[in-house]
């Protein structure tokens, strides 16, 4: 592993390899001049209401009104994010994120009136409205999905209080991601020459990839023995995070969070319930994974930090950021010169920012926007990052196609459908670097890689889910989240996944503390549907012809212009069936085949 530098801050950081932020603004100063110039448009907003249900013209104005204010607003609402994330630590930046934070509060304060008029007009009306305006026709789909919830809208009085809830409803996630990004510290990890490494949030994930087995223990109880030390802070805040989702969906009147979490999308309810059942049916050829890494590292126990060191030392290659581009530029030529051309624009002009500085939010992230996409990376110039690269720029990509070819209302593509697009580069990209290598040991190092994605997201991410499940229902039954009762949840969920040769280390029962996706409403469970598709989709894109290519690209061009089960039916994969996670994980069984077989 590559030795981890002094952690420099963000003055120290090269521009070159900083998105260009000032394609947004300017400066700081521009932005608050924007934010000035846009107080009006609550006041604007509200001159509509009263008036949705009475005339098609009304609908119609109105709806041509959201399209501009959403155009207005789009950059305005995403350079503060990007500023924060740039360093949580930053006060300047905390503080343009809090007037945004307001304005957007008094705007959806402001047009709390319109969901409620849009479901009460009678069908009959909104029939005949289509009929007199046919310039309202291109908002008929908007307008379904947005009457699909109409049984779950408040009266207007009871809206406008929840919307004036929405300063508290963010509050556990604003506190959790300052707390977790900006003020926890861990002590360094000390390798076995005694010699200290920096661990952060961002650090943990390539220093458990060390080849040095007491740097990896180090950094594992690092991690958790400080998650741990604040063990009952961090159940508070995911308690309260718990709480107030449960409280959405009772008021909204569902049956349950999940599909207070799943009908708003058009996602069916069996959908995930057909992952868990079938990953539940496949845990063997994980377990039978497990054992041959085991095997394979020469352990007499494998513990859960020996799960992620690569099998085979060739593994410890370096891959600079400029070569995991290369790589990705060259494994997604299939999808056509177009999407080449567009990613390679990508790379020059500074779409994304590259390397962790102190305060930077962890992890990375792609976030959409009309001017172009901006992209948070934590490069660590190893074969982790290099498919993070191409996993970042696959959602990317989406997010560019969807704004370029949808109208304003249409270009958001929904939550389910995000993961799809970012997971099937990866699997171009394996497929491509497995063309590539001729080497018997070089091809077990990707198919290890491979194995690890499978591992890490396909089976993980549905465990983390079932933690999500496990614990709302638990509220919602009346019970209390305690940190025992959460602790006690995961590392029995763990104990399921991991199987019986894996030992379950101590601090592991604190996992769910630092998964900060928790904080989204019922999230990664789409992680894994995702990939299911992915593995699909890239199968048929290589495997077909120019056609399936042209599914692909329109369905990354669909935003949200139909519902997500169609868009992927369309595509060519059907998640309304188990098929697509059955397929997956049969795959991943052949791969665990042959990576026995070369490693015999």
């Amino acid at each position: 592993m590559k030795e981890n530098p002094r952690m420099i801050t963000r003055s120290e950081q090269n521009p070159a390899s900083c998105w260009s932020i000032e394609d947004l603004f300017p400066s700081d100063e521009a932005w608050y001049a924007a934010l000035e110039a846009c107080k009006d448009i609550p006041a604007q907003a509200e001159t509509f209401k009263g008036r949705l249900g009475a005339s098609a013209a009304d609908l119609l104005a109105y709806l041509k009104a959201e399209e501009e204010i959403n155009e207005c607003l789009d950059s305005l609402f995403i350079y503060p994010m990007l500023r924060k994330d740039e360093d949580n630590g930053s006060s300047k930046a905390q503080a343009m994120s809090g007037r945004c934070q307001d304005f957007r509060l008094k705007l959806s304060k402001a047009s709390a009136y319109a969901m409620p008029e849009i479901n009460a007009i009678p069908e009959e009306t909104l029939e005949q409205f289509y009929r007199d305006e046919p310039a309202l026709e291109p908002y008929r789909r908007y307008l379904t999905r947005a009457r699909r919830s109409r049984d779950h809208v408040l009266s207007q009085a009871e809206e406008d209080i929840l919307v004036a809830t929405g300063r508290l409803s963010g509050g556990p996630s604003q506190i959790y991601n300052t707390l977790r990004n900006a003020d926890l510290k861990f002590p360094d990890a000390l390798d076995s020459a005694g010699k200290p490494h920096p661990v952060s949030n961002g650090s943990y994930v390539p220093l458990s990839t060390s080849r040095d087995r007491t740097l990896r223990a180090n950094a594992f109880r690092s991690l958790y023995d400080t998650y741990g030390s604040l063990r009952n802070g961090f159940a508070a805040m995911y308690n309260a995070s718990v709480q107030k989702d449960v409280f959405y969906a009772q008021v909204r009147r569902y049956d349950s969070f999940i599909q207070s979490a799943m009908y708003p999308s058009e996602i069916p309810e069996t959908v995930y319930f057909n992952l868990v059942d079938t990953v539940h049916k496949n845990l063997e050829p994980m377990y039978r994974y497990l054992r041959l890494r085991k095997k394979a590292l020469g352990l007499e126990e494998l513990h859960l930090y020996d799960c992620s060191v690569p099998i085979l030392p060739e593994a410890d290659q370096v891959i600079p950021f400029d070569t995991a581009k290369a790589y990705v530029l060259e494994a997604t030529k299939v999808l056509g010169q177009e999407y080449h051309d567009v990613l390679a624009s990508a790379f020059e002009n500074r779409w994304m920012d590259i390397y962790e500085n102190q305060g930077k939010t962890a992890g990375a992230y792609s976030a959409g926007c009309r001017v172009h996409p901006f992209v948070l990376l934590n490069h660590k110039d190893d074969l982790r990052s290099a498919f993070t690269v191409a996993h970042e720029m696959g959602h990317a990509m989406h997010s560019y196609l969807s704004t370029r070819n949808q109208p304003t209302l249409y270009q958001r593509y929904v939550t389910f459908v995000a993961e799809v697009a970012s997971t099937c580069n990866e699997m171009l990209l394996t497929r491509y670097l497995l063309r590539q290598c001729a080497d018997k040991k070089q091809r077990a190092v990707l198919i290890n890689y491979f194995l690890d994605q499978f591992r890490n997201t396909l089976y993980r991410q549905t465990m983390l889910a079932e933690f999500e499940e496990k614990t709302h229902a638990l509220v919602e039954q009346g019970e209390s989240l305690t940190v025992e009762r959460l602790c006690g949840i995961h590392k029995d969920l763990v104990g399921l996944y991991f199987g019986p040769d894996v030992v379950l280390d101590p601090g592991i029962e604190m996992e769910w503390a630092r998964i900060p996706h928790f904080y989204r409403k019922f999230y990664v469970y789409q992680y894994a549907t995702g990939f299911s598709a992915a593995v699909a989709l890239s199968q048929r894109i290589l495997n077909g012809g120019p056609e399936t290519v042209q599914d692909y690209l329109g369905f990354l061009s669909g935003g949200c212009s139909k519902d997500p089960i169609a868009l992927l039916r369309g595509a060519g994969v059907d998640m309304a069936t188990p098929a697509p996670v059955q397929t997956a994980l049969d795959l991943f069984a052949s791969l665990v085949d042959e990576m026995e077989q070369l490693l015999a």
